[in-house]
């Protein structure tokens, strides 16, 4: 069950070994899902490597129940514990949380409440959620006035409400980052045009170490080269062993 009591449609990938190393949680990009094709090959690379894999819908996305318009950045966060608590309840607490884009940035959040992780995994992740706010320019006036409009992203219409912005913009990421208490590990793409690489580096410079970070090269932001979301899982289990193994 979700933050708002909607069931969460999930998927658990797990090695073909039967040995489980380790478990993820992971966060889709926003408006995405799981099913996401990259989502997909990082979980593949992840698991053939013998880390099991919790891969979820937020509240009103693909399978999962309730009304998407009615969610925030914070019910997404929300969501993130609420499938930590699956897993646990499941034998199967998540040691890794990882996070593609806006599903990073509510992973960063959401690291504090989750007590057994050991590592955070960011993916062209946005130093600040009210980044977002750029794919809504030519409807924020709308929203703002209105209290909600209709808007189309990656080719399909969303209702999105003006307490989605204000939540937004009410997001103290600086304090978030600089006191995370698990290694941390950032990919991002230096030619990624939808988060550019300047946020990875704020979001570098401010955490504590243990902290790396990964570029991907000429990958773009939805990693749609699948050998570019296959490198992302594989460099992940290598770089993850050194906190559970």
């Amino acid at each position: 069950m979700g933050s708002a009591g909607h069931e969460l449609s999930a998927r658990m990938d797990e090695p073909d070994s039967g040995e489980c190393k380790a478990n993820v949680l992971f966060a889709h990009c926003f408006t995405c899902s799981k099913n996401l094709n990259a989502v997909g090959n990082i979980s593949r690379a992840l698991t053939d490597r013998g880390i099991g894999v919790l891969r979820f819908d937020f509240t009103g996305l693909g399978g999962s129940e309730g009304d998407f318009s009615e969610s925030t950045f914070s019910t997404d966060v929300e969501d993130l514990g609420k499938a930590a608590e699956f897993m646990k309840s499941q034998g199967k607490e998540p040691d890794i949380l990882m996070g593609h884009s806006l599903g990073g940035a509510a992973a960063l959040q959401a690291t504090h409440s989750i007590p057994s992780l050991q590592a955070v995994v960011t993916i062209g992740s946005p130093c600040n959620p009210q980044h977002v706010e750029h794919l809504l320019s030519d409807k924020k006036e709308e929203i703002e006035s209105k209290g909600e409009a209709n808007v189309i992203l990656a080719g399909r219409r969303f209702t999105i409400k003006k307490k989605f912005l204000e939540d937004l913009r009410e997001q103290t990421m600086d304090e978030i980052i600089r006191n995370l208490n698990t290694a941390l590990l950032i990919f991002h793409s230096p030619v990624d045009d939808t988060v550019g690489i300047d946020n990875a580096a704020h979001i570098y410079k401010l955490a504590r170490h243990p902290k790396s970070f990964i570029s991907l090269d000429q990958a773009d932001h939805l990693l749609t080269d699948d050998k570019d979301s296959g490198y992302v899982g594989a460099v992940t289990a290598v770089w993850a062993e050194r906190y559970f193994m």
